[in-house]
């Protein structure tokens, strides 16, 4: 029976996006398909993690054929939280942009465009979430590739084609090594299957072991945006329409994330590169947040963060113990929702105020109290400020390392400590500046824009477009997920518990080879 609902969670969202497309400029229909579409997946995704967190993972054999000639589709906890986590947020957001649509027309998000694009796009996110070999996960990214190049051109502006052919040529760099690497995997293994691919893994040589390790871990890391190779997001997400960029900083590095925490845990988990992911995570820590101090732009300064907050995944992945893999996906799921909220509230931002710059942004906290409530609420729970979810999160990464407590890992905790209270600097003046500062020309307004002078040079500093009407859904969509964000903290202890249960497990690969065999059989 649970079985059955596995391949839905592609196929639902493909047939939806059909429907969507024959729907042409029917506005109407297209919303009723696309909700409908993601409210149903959203149920099931429920079901599905609350099965396998009572028994044991789902996975499925697409048209019966034999592994490794067929198709696998494998649901664990961690599978089913991220699909549920990311119904979630894709739901939120385009209820968001059904608000904006609504008020502006087609020129943001054209329709008959938007909603199918917007449909593949989930279908590719959950194709890759639940994918058991390393092709049709290559297939989930490919589908992400082409609905994503199309919803950040939306629009066709000169800035939005040029980021778009920057993240496009990015993104094929990104598949070719993907693909190179599984083509050596299975020539050498005959097989891309994960299970099969992790029992065989041993019998090949340690040199070639880390060749197909490092090739991996280079195509993950260009999706997740991991330093050095994070230099395309900070230019090519804040471009898109404000909808898109919330789900694209909420939910695709993630994917590039989820495909590296399986990498590390299940494929090489005898191949560690542990101290190379430190220095890695130090650096895109400490990069990040200091490219963020350096941003005038609300929206640079945000995905300056999301570069940053990925440090913290890829140290947790690196300390590689079930204490810690539980930590990461807790922090995961946080970052997720924190940071879709944040986009989504600087959204409402650039609406009312005709811009995103913390240079000429003033006066909000009088004008829009309740939008200078939706941005700070998540931007303390990303700085890391108790109780919140992105406190327990660090708490948990940071108590996971000290009990390793090797030298390097002491630096990463100082590190993020350091990250945090950075990020929580860089998102406390924003506010400071955009909503608390007064529109006036006493002499402490000319000081405090003598001391903030030097942002003037910065990306995107002086933009301003025209005010526009901010209607009831976008804000009831972002309200939503402020309460998903404060939900995180209230029910962080079933969360976690679900989190640890994800760690231990993911730690043990054999479980998975087991499960598999037994479907097919």
């Amino acid at each position: 029976m649970m079985s059955a609902l596995v391949p839905l969670l592609v196929t639902l969202p493909l047939l939806g996006a059909a429907m969507a497309l024959i729907a042409g400029r029917h506005r109407r229909a297209q919303v009723t398909i696309s909700v409908i579409t993601l409210t149903v997946t959203f149920v099931i995704s429920g079901i599905l993690l609350v099965a396998v967190d009572a028994g044991t993972p789902i996975a499925v054999s697409v048209g019966g054929w034999p592994v490794p000639f067929g198709i696998v589709l494998y649901v664990d906890r961690l599978s089913a939280l991220l699909v549920l986590v990311s119904s979630v947020v894709l739901l939120a957001v385009l209820l968001f942009s059904v608000g904006q649509g609504a008020a502006d027309g087609d020129d943001e998000t054209p329709v008959s465009i938007f909603h199918p694009s917007y449909l593949i796009l989930a279908a590719g996110i959950f194709n890759a979430f639940i994918a058991g070999d390393l092709f049709n996960l290559y297939v989930g990214f490919e589908i992400l590739l082409v609905a994503s190049f199309v919803l950040i051109t939306l629009g066709s502006t000169e800035s939005r084609i040029r980021t778009g052919a920057v993240y496009i040529v990015v993104s094929l760099v990104s598949s070719i090594l993907f693909l190179a690497a599984i083509a050596m995997i299975y020539g050498a293994l005959g097989t891309v299957n994960m299970a099969q691919i992790s029992e065989r893994m041993t019998e090949l040589p340690q040199d070639l072991q880390l060749v197909l390790h490092l090739m991996l871990l280079l195509a993950f890391a260009i999706k997740a945006a991991v330093f050095p190779l994070s230099f395309w997001l900070p230019d090519s997400y804040p471009t898109a329409p404000a909808p898109v960029t919330a789900v694209f900083a909420g939910l695709l590095t993630k994917v590039g994330v989820y495909a590296l925490i399986r990498t590390e845990t299940q494929l090489f988990s005898d191949n560690s590169v542990n101290d190379l992911l430190m220095i890695v995570a130090l650096a895109t820590m400490i990069v990040g947040v200091l490219g963020a101090l350096a941003q005038a732009e609300l929206k640079r300064i945000l995905s300056f963060t999301l570069v940053s907050h990925i440090g913290y995944m890829v140290f947790g992945l690196a300390i590689a113990t079930p204490a810690a893999i539980g930590a990461t996906i807790y922090y995961m799921v946080h970052h997720i929702i924190v940071q879709t909220t944040l986009f989504l509230a600087v959204g409402l931002v650039e609406r009312r105020a005709g811009s995103t710059s913390i240079l000429k942004v003033k006066g909000l906290m009088r004008a829009a109290p309740m939008i200078a409530v939706l941005y700070f609420i998540p931007a303390v729970n990303l700085g890391g400020l108790p109780p919140f979810s992105g406190f327990i999160g660090k708490y948990a990464l940071f108590d996971a390392a000290a009990e390793v407590g090797t030298p390097l890992m002491m630096v990463l905790i100082v590190a993020g400590i350091v990250t945090s209270l950075l990020t929580l600097y860089a998102l406390m003046r924003a506010w400071n500046l955009s909503f608390w500062r007064e529109k006036s020309d006493a002499p402490e307004e000319a000081e405090i824009e003598a001391r903030i002078s030097y942002l003037g040079d910065a990306p995107e500093a002086t933009v301003q477009t025209a005010r526009r009407s901010i209607p009831r859904i976008m804000t009831a969509a972002t309200t939503g997920m402020v309460a998903v964000t404060v939900a995180l903290t209230i029910f962080a202890g079933p969360l976690y518990e679900v989190c640890e249960r994800i760690g231990a497990a993911l730690l043990e690969p054999v479980h998975i080879v087991q499960v598999d065999q037994e479907t097919r059989s």
